[in-house]
């Protein structure tokens, strides 16, 4: 082989080697000429398997026939309808790092005009809240962001000593005051933040869809005391912490004014904000923070609930058209 033939390879191999690595910072998942993963649709996110569970058994998602699902960073995203609306739907897995990872690949990889988040939560005001009930909440917070004081600090909103049992006193952990955390958008400064307040039209949609609709009571033969409802004008916390510690709850609700407990919402929240997209959470009480266990029927119906008011509302959003139609 000639050295000028030699030189002309070596060159074009790096032109499509620098091609390649342009291609990769901009998507570095792979590209798709399927207009109906191109196309706009709405993400919705979930968290477990009891919440896929009840989008499956509602029989209302319809995969795509050509291409039902995309398998990326080994997480399922599932393409179709849902009440004749084109959405994507992934389950995140438990926690913050797990639930901003799903949402923001999947904002990466597909066209999504927003983000509908539903699962079940502990209740923290059961005066308000009973397993079963659904949750829209206002805002949601990251609780789970804290600045140790040292001991001895007379500063501090958390103060550990005063959960002693038996008896309230002085304790090593000391006390904790809760910090902000940066939001990052584009085009704005970093923000610090505390609330992460839920897209205002979408919110008021919300509102108005969802007032009267019929939530289930029953399932596998267990009733629920009560007929559940959906409660408006919430607000959320959110922390890497399950929370089944009642005095702690307590705090919360009374320190923050919040009636749930999760894992995720705050980090959905988050990412749905940073990459400006509108979103929403929905979330079902599955139990009480402190109390015992209500059994895995109303755990069930917590997430089937949440689901019958994400597929309420997403019915409520005019449909996009295929860029292929």
């Amino acid at each position: 082989m000639s050295s000028v033939n030699l030189v002309v390879m070596v060159v074009g191999l790096l032109v499509l080697a620098q091609q390649s690595f342009q291609m990769s910072l901009r998507n570095p998942v792979a590209e798709t000429n399927n207009c109906k993963i191109d196309f706009t649709r709405l993400g919705l996110v979930l968290t477990s398997d009891t919440n896929e569970q009840a989008l499956q058994d509602s029989g209302l998602f319809t995969p795509d026939a050509e291409t039902p699902y995309v398998d990326i960073a080994g997480r399922r995203f599932h393409i179709g309808t849902l009440n004749a609306r084109y959405i994507v739907y992934v389950k995140s897995g438990g926690n913050s790092v797990n639930a901003a990872i799903a949402v923001q690949i999947l904002l990466n990889r597909f066209r999504i005009h927003g983000i509908i988040h539903f699962g079940s939560a502990g209740s923290l005001d059961i005066k308000s809240l009973v397993p079963g009930d659904v949750s829209v909440p206002l805002a949601v917070a990251f609780t789970g962001a804290w600045n140790w004081k040292k001991f001895g600090s007379e500063e501090g909103k958390l103060i550990f000593g005063e959960f002693n049992y038996p008896v309230n006193g002085e304790n090593l952990l000391a006390s904790v005051d809760y910090d902000t955390v940066k939001l990052f958008s584009k085009g704005q400064s970093p923000q610090d933040v505390f609330w992460f307040p839920s897209t205002t039209s979408w919110y008021s949609a919300a509102t108005k869809v969802l007032q009267d609709l019929e939530l289930s009571q029953c399932y596998d033969g267990v009733c629920l005391p009560s007929k559940p409802k959906i409660v408006f004008g919430t607000k959320g916390s959110s922390s890497d912490s399950y929370i089944k510690n009642k005095a702690y709850g307590d705090f919360l609700h009374k320190a923050f004014n919040v009636s749930t407990a999760d894992q995720e919402s705050a980090a959905v929240a988050w990412t749905s904000l940073s990459n400006e997209k509108p979103f929403i959470v929905i979330r079902g009480a599955s139990n009480v923070a402190g109390a015992a266990s209500p059994g895995s029927q109303a755990s069930y119906l917590a997430s089937y609930n949440a689901f019958l008011a994400a597929a309420k509302f997403i019915e409520s959003i005019p449909t996009p058209r295929l860029a292929c139609e």
